[in-house]
């Protein structure tokens, strides 16, 4: 079939994205054959497709995780963490580490430590083992103490309440990565909304670049020693870095450090 289009008409099939193909020269008489018109037929122009656009879903999933987590209460939020599978790091754990309940409506103190280690993951509870009998002792030197402990919450003045940088412990224990610690801190800052603490202690490495990786870009290499000292901010609230007790037990020399690290918290956290 024979199409006489004009320029114009071409050109509309071709917003269209209809192509219609015509010869260049009129075909020649004798080119009756197949392969003869096939010869004298032009090859067709490939057809021009639009780059795909960015896929912005992981993204949007990520920002209606954020908002989902930040409008839990204490037990729904215990929920989410326990049956969370949103990284690596839950598979082949055995539960959630999480300060579920009793939990006080807010506390004056809050304890950030490393990821979960055996003891805390077979409890289900931060610091525990003698690492948290260590902790304990420490707080109460400042005149605070777990809230829950001894199954009472504390008085808010008094209260510290406890939590990891990450909830789990993989089957085959090793470091978080990055994206695994971003991705547990959703859970952190919820924590931090509904304890509303005057100070967090941050305790440990991990702990330590959790909280201080959107104010401080080179948390990741700077040792831990040099991040002591000094009044640091997550959400507004001070920021304390100091060595985990798991840590002090093995280097008893730092507990002198450690403890002028508990005094300067003492001192951000009544400090109006």
């Amino acid at each position: 079939m024979n199409l006489d289009l004009d320029r114009r008409q071409r050109a509309i099939l071709d917003e269209m994205g209809v192509h219609v193909w015509w010869p260049e020269t009129p075909p020649v008489a004798a080119a009756t054959t197949p392969a003869a018109v096939a010869t004298a037929m032009p090859a067709p122009k490939p057809i021009a497709r639009a780059a795909p656009e960015p896929d912005s879903a992981p993204a949007s999933i990520a920002a209606m995780a954020v908002e989902r987590v930040a409008s839990l209460d204490w037990a729904t939020l215990a929920q989410t963490v326990a049956a969370c599978t949103a990284c690596g790091l839950s598979a082949g754990r055995r539960s959630a580490v999480f300060t579920a309940a009793p939990a006080p409506h807010s506390a004056h103190w809050m304890v950030v430590g490393e990821p979960p280690d055996d003891n805390e993951e077979r409890l289900g509870l931060p610091f525990a083992g003698q690492a948290g009998q260590l902790l304990d002792n420490m707080l109460k030197a400042v005149g605070v103490r777990r809230a829950g402990h001894d199954g009472a919450a504390a008085e808010v003045a008094g209260a510290a309440y406890l939590s990891n940088c990450v909830k789990c412990r993989p089957a085959l224990a090793r470091n978080p990565e990055p994206l695994e610690l971003a991705a547990c801190e959703n859970y952190l800052q919820r924590e931090v909304a509904l304890v509303r603490p005057k100070v967090i202690l941050a305790l440990g490495r991990f702990a330590a670049q959790t909280l201080l990786q959107g104010s401080l870009p080179d948390v990741v290499g700077t040792p831990l020693g040099k991040l002591r000292g000094r009044i640091y901010r997550y959400q507004g609230i001070p920021v304390i870095v100091s060595y985990h007790p798991a840590y002090l037990l093995r280097t008893p020399q730092d507990k002198a450090r450690a403890w002028a690290d508990l005094c300067l918290a003492m001192s951000a956290a009544t400090a109006d």
